[in-house]
């Protein structure tokens, strides 16, 4: 099924089918299964069963296409799209002319496989792992075995044995392609479930101690702690489940506002009723992201749609505040890669 949609703001979406939601315009964060993410327009978000997705933001348009015949997915090369292991699997469609030619010409067709083979190419062709493809076999080989067992008390001594039945010594490999132990995409998994279940289901602590593999809940409260600085009720409470907490709404609804002139953190500060240090804390325990990034994520937005709307380099710097074009230009090439200039070339060179 393929439907455009503009979401609601704060809303929790729940996965039921594997799906693409390809932004097609927007600006600000999303957040997919407790991490947000910012910079998604004209990139194609993958997202499999039993995932959620908001939208920080009430100017998001997007293109969704679900994918209810699962033969398509028996294909292996297909889990790199799905399966994400360290944050968002996505694709570039910008960098990828086969992904705009099928979304231009097809995008209404009953046969959305396509899409999927064209993605699973561009993936393999970002590389973002720099892996061959029989490493990256291995590795998401290790991801199906954390998904399918991470509830049953599996030490790390238990997952090394059960990958090695499986003929795969891929604790090394992992480490160096991936960049963390599979102890800790482990517990990753345990922590992403366990905050699903406090936020979304009525289970106490105990059984949810128990769903993702632990023996004791002292220790999981511990544990839980620790990674993200809350006991698990804490977490419970403050998740904005029911939109209850505007805090973010409120937070971005002044940055798309002010951005252009204002990059104090004592501005945004003071119209948030808080201290500086209390809205540092807050931003980064809600958004998982500091002020100041979420500010310069902004300027950088703002600057990339002006340069393509054909807006002189110089107008540009002085739309945003900046006292000199070069500034612009040092700020622009150091949060992007490249030169604004550069940046306007590529609309009329792709």
């Amino acid at each position: 099924m393929v439907q455009k949609f503009f979401p609601e703001l704060g809303k929790v979406y729940f996965i039921n089918q594997y799906t693409l939601l390809h932004i097609l315009s927007g600006s600000g964060s999303i957040q997919v299964d407790f991490n947000n993410y910012l910079d998604w327009q004209d990139k194609a978000i993958y997202l499999e069963k039993g995932q959620y997705i908001k939208f920080l933001s009430d100017d998001f348009v997007v293109r969704k296409i679900e994918f209810p015949n699962k033969t398509i997915f028996q294909n292996k090369e297909v889990r790199v799209l799905f399966k994400h292991l360290i944050s968002l699997g996505y694709i570039n469609f910008n960098e990828c002319d086969e992904c705009q030619k099928y979304l231009s010409s097809t995008v209404f067709s009953e046969n959305n496989s396509e899409i999927i083979d064209i993605s699973s190419k561009q993936w393999f062709w970002q590389n973002p792992f720099q892996a061959s493809k029989e490493e990256y076999q291995i590795i998401f080989d290790v991801k199906e075995i954390i998904d399918a067992e991470y509830g049953n008390r599996l030490s790390n001594k238990d997952l090394v044995a059960l990958m090695s039945e499986n003929g795969y010594s891929a604790q090394a490999l992992v480490k160096d392609k991936v960049g963390v132990s599979v102890k800790a995409l482990l517990s990753k998994k345990r922590l992403t479930e366990s905050k699903k279940q406090l936020a979304f289901t009525d289970k106490n602590v105990q059984e949810i101690t128990y769903d993702i593999g632990y023996k004791d809940p002292a220790y999981f409260n511990r544990l839980f702690k620790n990674s993200t600085g809350q006991t698990p009720n804490q977490f419970r409470n403050g998740f904005d489940y029911s939109n209850r907490d505007t805090f973010v709404q409120n937070l971005m609804e002044l940055l798309k506002n002010h951005h252009k002139q204002q990059r104090s953190l004592a501005f945004y500060a003071d119209k948030m009723n808080l201290s500086i240090k209390a809205l540092s804390k807050k931003t980064r325990s809600k958004m998982n992201a500091s002020l100041g990034q979420l500010i310069r994520n902004e300027v950088v937005l703002s600057s990339q749609r002006l340069l393509l709307q054909d807006m002189p380099i110089k107008e540009v710097a002085y739309t945003l505040g900046f006292e000199e074009p070069n500034h612009f230009s040092h700020f622009f090439k150091k949060y992007t890669g490249t030169t604004p200039q550069h940046f306007k070339n590529k609309k009329y060179n792709p």
